[in-house]
């Protein structure tokens, strides 16, 4: 095997570490939905199921909820509504809103989206061989990062060495 220098850093690469799983994560994804003829980018299904739940949400309370950039909200729900399962609609109330919900193509794929999920779902449960700790410790690690950003947190760090 070849050397994996992400992995002998340890901690110190943790950012790298998680990225890299998650982009394989998502290619793997991807390469699964063309396997099965599926036209759906992984990251859409957060909004599938945001929608089901709630019927109709704001673009901003989508970005919201996800925890996403009000930009990358965007560009994903363009792509979406390009291929034509979600539709936009400025609010009758307050214009300024765009109201997001699932067209009838998305209701109907839904049944088949959910046994995707449940079966992506439990293949994860597998391969983290039942034990859902990692959930708590990006649990922490997310609530330590919104207490106290990583910048300031490497400023801090970084200022103490200089002393």
């Amino acid at each position: 095997m070849e050397r994996d220098f992400i992995q002998e850093l340890g901690y110190k690469a943790l950012d790298n570490r998680l990225k890299r799983i998650s982009d394989r994560m998502l290619h793997d994804t991807r390469k699964f939905f063309k396997q099965i003829d599926l036209d759906v980018e992984p990251s859409w299904h957060l909004v599938f199921k945001l929608l089901k739940e709630n019927e109709i949400l704001t673009m901003v309370e989508i970005s919201e909820q996800l925890g996403y950039s009000h930009p990358s909200t965007v560009a994903m729900l363009k792509k979406m509504t390009a291929k034509e399962y979600i539709i936009s609609e400025r609010d009758t109330v307050d214009k300024r809103k765009i109201n997001i919900k699932l067209t009838q193509k998305s209701k109907n794929l839904l049944p088949e989206l959910e046994q995707i999920w449940n079966s992506c779902e439990h293949a994860i449960y597998k391969m983290i061989k039942k034990d859902l700790s990692i959930i708590r410790h990006l649990d922490d690690i997310e609530a330590s990062l919104k207490a106290i950003p990583f910048n300031e947190r490497c400023n801090n760090e970084y200022h103490k060495t200089k002393k």
